[in-house]
């Protein structure tokens, strides 16, 4: 591993290398935060991808491409007199020593949950920091995850189920509400989505009440899925047919011989 010093040196060679390619390099010079945009959420994504695949090579691949947007919107920002990434660092720094009076203070903190919990009182009391505990879910995030964010916060400020067991009526009733709109007489496709909205959200509180991620969860439940029905496809094209061209019966052998891999 690197010294402190060589660290620094290898950041400061990256920020010089954008600097010649931000004058040089007609792609980079004509980047906006704007454009850019799109391209970080996919490089994020594929950091994920990489993480999940606990591929450590891509990893250190897609982490140097995170890196680079973080550098190239902070250099976007020096070109406007706005900030640079040592105002970026700056900031970051001081939040991390205010958000953690544990550390630097004389808060007492003994586990990770009550350090969550200072936290979302801390994030109320900063300087332009959320005005209510929800504000500091992104809009923008998917719905499964921003679910589970919306849970943990609530959960922080102290509106949760006493005991992890509690949740599972809640989630039979959602199920009940659910079957209750399709045995109705006449099917009301809206008030049927808000009946499944509400029950996949107990299932994601049920998951976090367990200390599941239900992203993470979902995730390996869909690479498993993959997986078995690739088996499916393949045994099928063995004998020149799709899986369209097999009864239920054979691809029911199919998937549980696919169990057994």
């Amino acid at each position: 591993m690197h010294s402190r010093e060589e660290k620094l040196e290898a950041l400061g060679r990256v920020l010089d290398t954008l600097d010649i390619l931000r004058v040089k390099c007609p792609w980079d010079a004509k980047q906006t935060n704007e454009s850019l945009r799109a391209n970080t959420i996919e490089e994020v994504y594929e950091l994920t991808q990489a993480l999940a695949d606990n591929d450590a090579p891509n990893i250190r691949k897609e982490l140097g491409d995170v890196l680079l947007h973080i550098f190239f919107y902070s250099k976007i920002g020096q070109e406007k007199g706005l900030y640079d990434i040592a105002d970026v660092a700056d900031a970051l720094n001081d939040k991390l020593i205010f958000r953690h009076p544990h550390v630097f203070g004389d808060v007492n903190a003994d586990n990770a949950h009550q350090v969550e919990v200072n936290w979302e009182q801390i994030k109320l009391k900063e300087k332009g920091g959320n005005k209510a505990v929800l504000d500091g879910v992104p809009a923008a995030l998917p719905a499964l995850i921003k679910a589970f964010r919306i849970q943990e916060k609530a959960a922080n400020s102290g509106f949760d189920w006493e005991k992890p067991a509690d949740v599972w009526e809640k989630v039979k009733e959602e199920i009940s509400e659910v079957q209750a709109e399709i045995d109705a007489n006449e099917l009301d496709r809206d008030a049927l989505e808000e009946e499944f909205g509400d029950l996949m959200f107990s299932v994601i509180n049920a998951a976090r009440l367990y200390k599941v991620n239900p992203e993470n969860a979902l995730e390996r439940c869909n690479r498993k899925f993959i997986k078995r029905f690739n088996h499916i496809e393949a045994e099928a094209k063995k004998q020149g047919l799709k899986p369209s061209d097999l009864t239920l019966d054979q691809l029911e052998a199919l998937w549980q011989q696919a169990k057994t891999l």
